[in-house]
Parts: structure tokens; sequence; C-alpha cells
């Protein structure tokens, strides 16, 4: 019954973190509360990288330059994630650089359209994504760089998880508020699978020092983060759980690639 539970939870978190087709049996009955599926997210970050990660190996396999071969991963990622935490990232960074005080701010998120703000830190985001795994691929095997993909997809959607937590709601009737906030005992089944799968994935195909060099990095930009969020709009919304995860993801990666 304890894994058909998680399994549906596994499946729910696939739902809400990607476009990939997810049965509708998982779906029955269920009132759209993510407070116990959360404690599936890094599984289900797992389960969405394996596409982009089994491209940049088999692009690597096929004598794809190390770059080319990360854009192509990163390519794949977004299709698989309907850029679902690319946008909250955007959002985030349009409100929190824009935002004169806290209902500025949550305006500006908000809002559809797409700021100065937000624009240059995609492109930012992506290409230091596209270089730090170009430089990975390029101190590894091809399966090794899969790998340091899927632990970086594991750990960051673990974090999004804790920053979700650890913050109130900035809106009440917000996407992330009516989504419920995590219950303490799914954010520590997150945190902990979160970290023994990014171990599992990380410390075969890197260094000791490189995997918790790597992890620390994603721990501390999203503890940083979180702290400016608090202070800027008193709470977490939607954008700001997104983004968390980009940040993660992205320290998590070019800590990697510094340390390998």
């Amino acid at each position: 019954m304890i894994f058909s539970d998680y399994l549906t939870d596994t499946a729910r978190s696939i739902a809400f973190l990607s476009r990939l087709p997810v049965p509708s049996r998982f779906f029955e009955g269920h009132d759209g509360a993510l407070s116990r599926t959360v404690r599936a997210f890094p599984l289900a970050g797992v389960l969405i990288a394996m596409p982009p990660a089994a491209t940049l190996a088999a692009a690597l396999a096929l004598h794809a330059t190390p770059l080319l071969a990360a854009f192509l991963s990163i390519a794949v990622l977004l299709l698989v994630t309907g850029a679902l935490h690319e946008d909250g990232l955007s959002d985030a960074a349009d409100g929190l650089g824009g935002g004169r005080e806290r209902e500025h701010a949550l305006a500006i998120m908000k809002d559809s359209r797409i700021g100065s703000y937000g624009a240059v830190t995609i492109v930012v985001a992506i290409g230091m994504r596209a270089a730090a795994l170009a430089q990975i691929a390029s101190a590894v095997a091809p399966v090794a760089a899969a790998a340091c993909l899927i632990g970086a997809a594991a750990a960051s959607r673990a974090l999004m998880v804790w920053h979700w937590s650890t913050l109130p709601s900035a809106r009440a009737g917000g996407v992330a508020a009516s989504a419920g906030k995590p219950e303490p005992a799914a954010r520590q089944v997150a945190l902990m699978s979160g970290l023994l799968i990014s171990l599992a994935l990380l410390l075969p195909v890197s260094s000791p020092f490189a995997t918790i060099i790597a992890l620390l990095a994603g721990i501390l930009l999203t503890a940083g983060f979180t702290a400016h969020v608090r202070r800027k709009l008193g709470g977490h919304t939607g954008d700001t759980i997104g983004a968390s995860q980009q940040v993660a993801e992205i320290a998590t990666l070019v800590a990697l690639a510094m340390a390998a």
C-alpha cells in the first residue's frame, strides 16, 4: 500500500512538473493538492531528466561536440517540461528585479509579458547550463555526463520542495497556495530521497570532493535565493518555486563542472 501511494505521488509529480503523459487513473478522486505529492518530486525529476540525459549521451557517442550535445539535451528538457521552471525563473527575475515594493513585484510577476530582467535571466540560465554540461562532457564519459544531469535534476527538485515549505504563500489565492503547503513528513522524504539519489548518481562518476561541492553549491544558492524572496515578497509564489529549481540545478551543474 505504501509503495502504491508513492507510485501514485510520482505519477502526479510527473504530470505537475512536465508535459509527459500520465494515465488518468492516477487522478481519480484527487483534489489537486500537492502537500503529500511533493515527496516524490526528486524521483519525478529523475524520470523527467532521462530523455535529455539520453540525448546528451547519444549525441556525445555520435561525436557531436560537447557544446552541441549540451544544447540538444537542454532543448529536449525544455520540450519535456514545457519550460515550466524557466517560465517561473523569468517571471521571478522580472518581479524581483523590477518591483519597487512587494505589491509591485507581485503584480509584475503576474503579468504574462516578459521584461528585460526575465529575458536576460533566461539567456544566462540556459547558457550557463549548456556551458557547464559541455565542460562536464569534455571531462567524463557520455554516460557519466548523463548521470550528472540526472543527479542535478533530482537535487534541484528536492531543494524546490525546501523553498516551497520554508516560506509562507505570498498570495492567498495563488497557484502555490491552492496546491497546499508541503507536509513536514513529505518534505523530509523529498530532501532525503533527493540527497540519496544525487549521491548514488554523482559519486560513481565524479570525485567525492566534486560531489560534495556541487550539492553544497545547490543548497547555498537556493538558501540565498529563498532569503532574498523572503525579504522582497514575504513568501513564495509559483514563480519563485520554479525559479528555485533553476537556481539549484544551475548551481549544481556549474559547481560540478568547476570541481571536476
